[in-house]
């Protein structure tokens, strides 16, 4: 069964705790995050990761920001620049801006309403709950549609955290396996480890293992071999952006893992909730990529730093799988295939989003 004791947001009496996911798998904490700033800090350091939970945080977060400028000062003021300020924590994914910019429309129609500021802030919670709960859903759909493309005893390769951790309830890529391991589908799953921050290592691997599946952690350049060994019979990947082509922006390696799966004839599926897909980028041209701090390949997991201090560090922290790599893009309304440009866009006419 899955684990359910790692939920990555979670609210009590109001207040919002974050997992520290940095801390995995050798400590299980919770930030309490009393500010926007706060907020801010826990996606932009990593303690809070994956597009959707970074989303499901982000909605949260506005609540918080609200709450306090009406303790502080009566009423509810700058809301927009809170928001601003939150989607510069970590451009990537898409679903930080889609949580943020559905608060600061409710915000706006209410005030436009003349509701009274009580009663916004109550919306603007209850908003927060929506866009956690339908995150939650989406997962469970998303995870039985993807179990309809796997068969038992199968070997899946993985490369990062796409799971509970990087979601909420079953994930995304991770989620028809932990559905499959409550079916009796005893698959065998390859983690790749995920250079350089080990998501695939401390987290998906923790992740599975707490729900019994059966997981072996590999290094990113075991890929290639796994696969030619006869190891790997289907790839699962989750997404942080997909854009209206069907090219996927997801954690650095992924498009590598999709053009080798292409070369060995093993399908390659990307894991999408709809809040994730963003039909204003026409292909991942026109997707930022994160680049992030050098020292997380220089010192991080190390006692002494691997590399000179004074040579230079090329750190994205995402690249775009080309849509032809994709054998399937799974969704919460369904299994889209190519050409992607028409079913994407089906799927998001279905979806309300």
């Amino acid at each position: 069964m899955i684990n359910n004791n790692y939920e990555p947001v979670r609210l009590e009496d109001n207040r919002l705790f974050l997992l520290d996911q940095r801390k995995l798998p050798n400590h299980k904490e919770y930030l309490e995050a009393e500010t926007v700033e706060d907020v801010y800090d826990a996606i932009k350091d990593l303690a809070v990761r994956g597009a959707p939970a970074i989303g499901v945080a982000a909605g949260y977060g506005m609540y918080v920001a609200a709450k306090n400028d009406l303790n502080q000062s009566g009423r509810i003021g700058g809301l927009e620049q809170d928001g601003e300020f939150l989607m510069q924590s970590r451009p990537t994914a898409v679903n930080l801006a889609y949580a943020v910019k559905r608060q600061l429309k409710l915000y706006e129609a209410l005030r436009n309403a003349g509701t009274s500021e009580v009663d916004i802030l109550q919306k603007l919670l209850e908003e927060a709950i929506a866009i956690h709960n339908k995150e939650l859903e989406s997962c469970r759909r998303i995870a039985e549609y993807g179990l309809s493309l796997l068969k038992p005893e199968m070997g899946i390769l993985t490369h990062c955290n796409a799971g509970g951790l990087a979601t909420t309830g079953y994930g995304t890529a991770l989620g028809p396996i932990h559905l499959g391991q409550e079916r009796g589908y005893n698959f065998h799953v390859y983690a790749d480890e995920t250079r350089p921050l080990l998501q695939g290592a401390r987290l998906t691997a923790w992740e599975l293992h707490q729900s019994d599946v059966d997981v072996t952690v590999i290094c990113d350049n075991m890929a290639s071999l796994v696969m030619k060994e006869g190891r790997i019979d289907a790839i699962v990947a989750g997404c942080d952006r997909m854009a209206a082509n069907g090219d996927g922006a997801n954690k650095i390696g992924t498009s590598g893992l999709a053009i080798l799966a292409k070369e060995y004839g093993i399908p390659f599926y990307m894991f999408v909730p709809t809040s994730t897909i963003d039909m204003d980028a026409h292909t991942g041209e026109d997707i930022p990529i994160e680049c992030r701090d050098g020292e997380e390949i220089r010192t991080m997991w190390y006692r002494e730093p691997m590399a000179p201090a004074d040579v230079s560090f090329y750190t994205p922290a995402f690249d775009v799988t080309d849509h032809k790599y994709i054998t399937a893009v799974v969704t919460e309304k369904g299994i889209a295939r190519p050409p992607y440009s028409e079913s994407l866009r089906k799927v998001m006419e279905d979806s309300h989003v």
